[in-house]
């Protein structure tokens, strides 16, 4: 049996809960998607990597979304590798944007999400206005 990398197996693994929890068979999905039953074993597996295209193909047949493949993605599964101190600056926004990006995910009542996105625009352009031009 062939192992695939940690997230292609998990992103497979997600698609793979997502197909059953609708109650879809592989060979549906396949033949939705345009593939073999086969090949969507191969995705589930992991030993078969999605490619973004099929990923947001696939988010449109089961009713999701991408970002919902990623969910819950074990922070080992990508091993770090050693970044110089000018790489790592920023990387603390860019966590906090992440989570920001995430949070707003998780709000499922459409106006709620957009009227918390209004707000947070709101607020950053107020900080803008107030920032001292230097």
């Amino acid at each position: 049996m062939v192992r695939g990398h940690s997230v292609d197996i998990h992103v497979g693994t997600r698609l793979r809960q997502r197909r059953v929890l609708l109650g879809m068979s592989q060979t549906t999905l396949g033949t939705t998607a345009g593939l073999t039953y086969q090949q969507i074993q191969k995705y589930e597996r992991g030993a078969n990597r999605i490619g973004s295209s099929r990923l947001y193909e696939f988010a449109e047949v089961l009713d999701g979304s991408v970002s919902y493949f990623f969910d819950d993605l074990p922070s080992d599964a990508l091993p770090i590798r050693p970044r110089s101190s000018r790489d790592r600056k920023g990387l603390g926004e860019i966590d906090e944007a992440l989570k920001l990006v995430r949070a707003h995910y998780q709000i499922r009542e459409d106006r709620a999400r957009q009227s918390i996105f209004e707000m947070i625009k709101a607020v950053g352009a107020a900080a803008r206005r107030s920032l001292p031009l230097s």
